[in-house]
């Protein structure tokens, strides 16, 4: 009889190994999230590049004197909140119409107040709001890659970026806004990596995910994020568009999470789960958002306050006021969708993507240079060579996202696109260059996925997927890329800073004929 023809029987159950407790080794696998180990070094990392931030933005930060481009509504606004409670104007003593909600003047406000009403009280918010952005983005990457080393290098970029710089050092809502919502969106993949957290733990404890979901606690990350969203929608409304982000990748998030757990109907737990949650997430914004315009509510000045009173209508208490707050609102959004006249700075959400229409926020000849002719300017300007690869490396990072089925990098790629996109929406309407702002720290994240894919370093936890030839090579070409984007930043100084310079020399920064 030959081997193969009698098959022994299966040994009775009693006699068979157990499995391991707790999940699977693929599930456990598959849940595992979190920052790499090196916290003391990434604590020296990103306090590094953070003082760097700093001190570049601090330099010089009083000049030029007086109000320049847009400080003249924002900072004289943000003065006249702090003895009136809102914008006021002075010229006909009474409350000033304005088109952004007040949180941003608020933080303007704040630094007016601890420094006085001169140029470094009306900057120094926007420095604190450009310093803690390039942190987060340290942090953010760090998170996403596994690697501290990519996340410094993320920070330093954003550090020597020309136009997150800018806006770090003058009295504009940009900034604020952008380092807002780069808050939520770090608090947002913290609560990822939170729940995954705790289902793993609650599935190594026995819990079966086809019959039951774990009690996980307060969500406070999603609080977080929910709050930080309130207060980015109330300095300027595009915010919006990071809530809807935010949603959506709450309900992919869990859906996925649910099926790496082994649910057994995940999409429809996931979609009941996330009605409820998401349905308080946008109560929170909304609450945050409404809490912000405190002053407003119990001022009786501010402009439409009284609207209903005014235009004959009768105005009952709690009621009457939102619906004067529903009208200004509504009076808003047709400033805003009307808004269609010409610009010499306006530009298109294409122009943006290549750097080409910055916007002249200060202009001097009258200053003194060593030469019979000056020139003083402070231009809106992204370093060019950093700038440039903006695109190719959102369509590397695209392939990466397609091809590897990444989550992180399509989270990169939704960052950049919902600061973007929308704008593709309003072809009539009149749009600057600074509206790039929320998503650049993006940008430089998927600049930085390719630095990192270079070198060689992809995976969760930083695990090295490369040769220890192809690492060398690969570290030298992302140093001397590096090291070209700071040097670029370095020439650009001039122009960032409103430095005097010969005529000559100016021009020979105007690289293209769109920038002058």
């Amino acid at each position: 009889m030959s081997a193969t023809a009698v098959r022994p029987a299966a040994p009775p159950a009693a006699w068979r190994p157990a499995l391991p407790p707790g999940p699977l080794p693929s599930v456990r696998a598959r849940l595992a999230s979190g920052p790499p180990s090196d916290g003391r070094r990434a604590l020296i990392v990103t306090l590094g590049v953070t003082a760097l931030a700093a001190v570049l933005r601090l330099i010089g930060l009083d000049h030029p004197k007086g109000l320049i481009f847009d400080e003249v509504y924002y900072a004289q606004d943000a003065h006249t909140m702090l003895a009136h409670g809102v914008e006021w104007d002075a010229g006909s003593d009474g409350s000033a119409y304005v088109a952004h909600p007040p949180f941003g003047k608020w933080i303007i406000a704040a630094g007016e107040g601890l420094f006085g009403f001169d140029e470094i009280g009306w900057r120094i918010s926007a420095v604190a709001a450009g310093v803690a952005g390039v942190a987060i983005l340290t942090l953010l990457v760090r998170r996403l890659t596994g690697s501290t080393m990519l996340g410094g290098t993320a920070g330093l970029l954003l550090a020597v970026e020309g136009s997150h710089f800018v806006l770090s050092r003058a009295a504009l809502l940009d900034i604020f806004l952008a380092t807002l919502i780069l808050a939520a969106m770090y608090c947002l993949v913290h609560d990822r990596d939170w729940r995954r957290a705790g289902w793993l733990a609650a599935v190594e404890d026995g819990l079966d995910p086809r019959r039951e979901r774990p009690r996980l606690g307060v969500p406070w990350w999603r609080i977080a994020t929910a709050v930080l969203l309130g207060l980015a929608m109330s300095t300027k409304w595009s915010a919006l568009w990071y809530i809807i982000l935010c949603i959506v990748l709450f309900i992919v998030w869990d859906w996925r999470l649910r099926v790496d757990a082994g649910a057994r109907r995940p999409l429809s737990d996931t979609l009941v789960y996330e009605f409820a949650h998401n349905l308080w997430f946008g109560f929170l914004a909304i609450g945050t958002y409404m809490a912000t315009w405190a002053g407003w509510f119990a001022n009786d000045t501010g402009s439409y306050r009284h609207w209903l009173a005014e235009n004959g209508h009768t105005e009952p208490p709690v009621i009457g006021p939102l619906v004067n707050w529903i009208q200004y609102h509504l009076s808003v959004y047709e400033f805003h969708s009307g808004l269609s006249s010409e610009h010499s700075y306006q530009s298109v959400p294409f122009e943006w993507l290549f750097n080409l229409r910055p916007v002249v926020f200060y202009w001097s000849s009258d200053v003194p240079c060593g030469s019979d002719r000056c020139a003083a300017e402070i231009l809106l300007l992204g370093t060019p060579l950093l700038w440039w690869a903006f695109v190719p490396a959102v369509l590397a990072v695209l392939a990466w996202a397609v091809y590897k089925r990444d989550w992180r990098a399509w989270f990169i790629l939704a960052g950049v696109g919902a600061g973007i996109i929308p704008w593709f929406a309003y072809p009539d309407r009149t749009m600057f260059f600074f509206y790039t702002a929320p998503a650049v720290p993006f940008f430089i994240a998927a600049v930085t996925w390719c630095l990192g894919m270079i070198i060689g370093r992809h995976r969760p936890g930083g695990a090295v997927t490369a040769s220890p030839e192809r690492r060398l090579t690969g570290a030298l070409i992302v140093s001397a890329f590096i090291a070209v984007v700071v040097l670029c930043f370095a020439y650009f100084w001039p122009i960032y800073t409103g430095e005097a310079l010969d005529y000559g020399e100016w021009r020979s920064r105007m690289w293209l004929d769109s920038w002058i």
